[in-house]
């Protein structure tokens, strides 16, 4: 078995970071991958940024090749089979991102060759479908609790009496902040017809609110929840949840009060319900547009 050419290594390095833009995705790919699993959790995901994460573990793997060879060839071998970048297209520059994934993968290609005979490539071939399939098994599993969130939030939405659906609503929120790994603080809380409480996302807290009115939502709505944003005694952004949607001139205002929120309505909800985007991405996404834009409602048709 030859040994592990520089070259070989810096692609392999850099196709990983690229056939996946959520550190989440990247880490459980993998984990499914290799067989010498525990390595994966020295690594911290959370706090490294993705290139510094896929360049500390294949390091730590060349630093134990003793142990880690044949996992190292079980990711080269992933890897120069990946050809579904599908999951990139949601993404903004979509384009730009899928094409720098598959040139990153060829290159890895033609670093590769030479590293797996014919029988250890009928090996390795069983090896990737096992991977792949427990890996789609997880996926599988989560979209299967999402589509349950789904169901209990129709039933929401054919609910008439305010206080019954607005119990079931915190109910189905908390659920799907949990399912998430948002870290909601305590149970979602009702006061008269809106939901406040707080999460955490990227190591950032945020206040919640979350009505489900007929009416559409105010300024003076967004200017109350901007005013317990900003009375936090330490930095919080927050998040309004209308299921209904906003008024033309809400969105419109043009007020550093309000600057510290994102919108989500119940087109953005259904979205996630839907598995077209998770909760996480779609907070990324509105978060970085009203950074980049000044624009606090970014619904997901516009992404």
């Amino acid at each position: 078995m030859k040994t592990f050419m520089p070259a070989a290594i810096q692609a392999l390095k850099e196709a990983l970071t690229h056939i996946y833009w959520k550190k989440k995705e990247l880490r459980s790919f993998v984990y499914h991958t290799i067989q010498n699993k525990a390595i994966v959790s020295t690594i911290d995901w959370d706090n490294n940024t993705k290139n510094e994460s896929a360049f500390q573990l294949i390091d730590r793997m060349l630093a134990g090749e003793d142990i880690y060879k044949d996992d190292l060839l079980r990711l080269f071998d992933a890897v120069i089979h990946f050809n579904n970048f599908s999951h990139l297209k949601y993404w903004e520059d979509s384009e730009t991102k899928i094409k720098r994934a598959k040139n990153s993968v060829n290159a890895l290609r033609t670093h590769a060759q030479g590293y797996f005979n014919l029988k250890e490539e009928k090996e390795r071939a069983e090896e990737r479908k096992k991977a792949h399939e427990a890996f789609v098994s997880e996926k599988l599993s989560f979209q299967q609790k999402v589509a349950e969130l789904r169901n209990d939030f129709f039933r929401i939405s054919i609910e008439e009496i305010p206080q019954r659906r607005g119990y079931l609503f915190e109910k189905f929120l908390n659920e799907l902040f949990i399912l998430f790994d948002l870290d909601p603080k305590e149970s979602f809380k009702i006061i008269g017809e809106q939901i406040d409480d707080a999460f955490t996302f990227d190591n950032q807290d945020y206040l919640l609110e979350a009505k489900w009115t007929k009416e559409l939502i105010q300024a003076r709505d967004l200017f109350d929840f901007g005013g317990k944003i900003s009375g936090k005694f330490k930095i919080a952004l927050g998040l309004f949840i209308s299921i209904n949607g906003f008024s033309p001139e809400s969105t419109q205002v043009d007020s550093p009060i309000i600057k510290s929120m994102i919108l989500m309505d119940g087109a953005d909800l259904m979205a996630i319900l839907e598995n077209r985007i998770s909760l996480k991405d779609m907070l990324y996404r509105k978060r970085r547009h009203a950074v980049e834009k000044g624009d606090i409602y970014f619904p997901f048709s516009r992404f």
